[in-house]
């Protein structure tokens, strides 16, 4: 794609970088074919190749955004389907987040519409705030149907029906392995995980210890950045990732790391991009160590040589997370560990497609989230499977809002697997499963 920026508008970073990605783009639509909101909607600019051409007129002009423009970047799921298409190597990834923090810089929402993304911003990366919002969902929820917002109406569905108890297990420590010591690894424990699902972390944890890893929960370690990032507020997103840059390196220089896991394939793709996020700041060679370390759990989980299982007898309808199949192109390992473990694994029709979740899109636009995760339920369903398993608990949340199959982080079946507790999600759920229970 030919470009027109100017010497002085090259000179910012941001916009050099959006221009060598809109000059790989040669226009072929390959995207278009996997890019779900194009599906869904059939408008050549709710695609990636339409969307390309809004940033690159927009920020080519220098131009305030209008109504149009923001309304097709802002149905965009970042779900990076297009990257892992694209022929060209188009990091749309990095083109869109820029253009979102050029239309949170430049574009004056309505009122509500700042209202509500400043409150998303203030609650979903702060586990106390969150758990209290939670809370008070569940009490406003016999109320929804007075709520005229679909906005408002999809936040009182997210809420689950039980709040769990905070987990210790979360608080800055460390866990000794259970044998030989193997590796030192840092657990990111999250945010918005912490208040909806303890379970995934503290399954993490026992499986981790018991292949033989010291676990550190780093002190001052907490939200990734990615929920700020992806609605264009950057100074919030980087404010957080700096604290866990911080944090981490503490550990590298002290008694030092061997990995960074994360077990939420969001932020483990953020973690990832930290080097590229802070490429002009002066944390940039500390972003850069701890963006090399970091990876899904599923990854180290690979090293670590899980054991062999017997036949379990369970078949587990596995669903890849966007932003580890896309994100991060981690596509076997999930699968190869639950085949290991001695489960059956099967897959959804068009498992590249994303279910919706997409981060605080759900939240954002229910009605497109609604109809992707109704596909995407369909297509599990029809495997009939004992469980549904993913490495995101966004994914986890969509998808079990909408099914009657018990929904399981990957880790928790492994920890199950390998002689830890029954996920208790699973308890009481599906008869195959209870007979198992030994």
């Amino acid at each position: 794609m030919k470009t027109e920026f100017t010497e002085a508008q090259l000179s910012d970073p941001g916009t050099a970088r959006a221009n060598e990605i809109l000059r790989a783009c040669v226009h072929c639509g390959f995207c278009t074919a996997t890019c779900p909101t194009y599906q869904v909607l059939g408008d050549e600019l709710d695609s990636p190749r339409g969307r390309i051409y809004l940033i690159k007129d927009m920020l080519e002009n220098e131009r305030v955004p209008d109504e149009k423009t923001v309304r097709h970047i802002d149905r965009c799921l970042s779900c990076l389907a297009c990257m892992t298409t694209c022929p060209s190597g188009v990091h749309y990834m990095h083109l869109v987040d820029h253009a979102r923090a050029y239309i949170e810089k430049h574009y004056d929402r309505p009122w509500h519409d700042r209202a509500l993304r400043w409150l998303l911003a203030r609650i979903l990366p702060y586990p106390g705030r969150f758990r209290l919002a939670l809370l008070g969902a569940k009490i406003a929820r016999p109320f929804r149907g007075l709520i005229p917002d679909a906005r408002l109406r999809a936040m009182l569905d997210m809420a689950p029906r039980v709040i769990p108890p905070v987990s210790r297990n979360d608080s800055p420590q460390s866990f000794a392995p259970k044998v030989e010591k193997r590796m030192r690894v840092a657990l990111m424990t999250g945010c918005a995980q912490k208040a909806l699902n303890t379970d995934i972390n503290d399954a993490t944890i026992r499986l981790l210890r018991r292949l033989g890893c010291e676990v550190v929960v780093a002190k001052g370690a907490g939200c990734c950045g990615a929920l700020t990032h992806h609605m264009g507020k950057s100074d919030d997103s980087y404010a957080s990732a700096a604290k866990n840059i911080r944090a981490w390196t503490a550990e590298i220089e002290g008694e030092g790391l061997d990995a960074i896991v994360i077990n939420t394939s969001g932020c483990g793709t953020t973690v990832k991009d930290y080097g590229h996020m802070f490429a002009q700041d002066p944390l940039a060679g500390d972003a850069a160590r701890v963006a090399a370390l970091a990876m899904d759990v599923s990854e180290v989980l690979m090293k670590l040589d899980l054991p062999e299982g017997s036949d379990r007898g369970l078949t587990v309808a596995y669903h890849a997370a966007c932003s580890l199949q896309h994100g991060q192109q981690i596509k076997t390992h999930p699968k190869t560990l639950l085949k290991r473990a001695g489960f059956t694994v099967v897959e959804p029709a068009d498992s590249h497609l994303c279910c919706g979740s997409a981060g605080t899109y759900n939240l954002m636009q229910p009605e497109i989230s609604g109809q992707l995760k109704t596909r995407k339920i369909r297509t599990l369903e029809a495997k009939n499977p004992d469980v549904i398993a993913a490495g995101n608990i966004g994914c986890m949340m969509q998808i079990g809002s909408g099914t009657g199959i018990p929904v399981v982080h990957t880790v928790e079946l492994l920890d199950w697997a390998t002689g830890g507790p029954l996920p208790p999600t699973l308890a009481g759920r599906d008869p195959a499963v209870q007979d198992l229970r030994g």
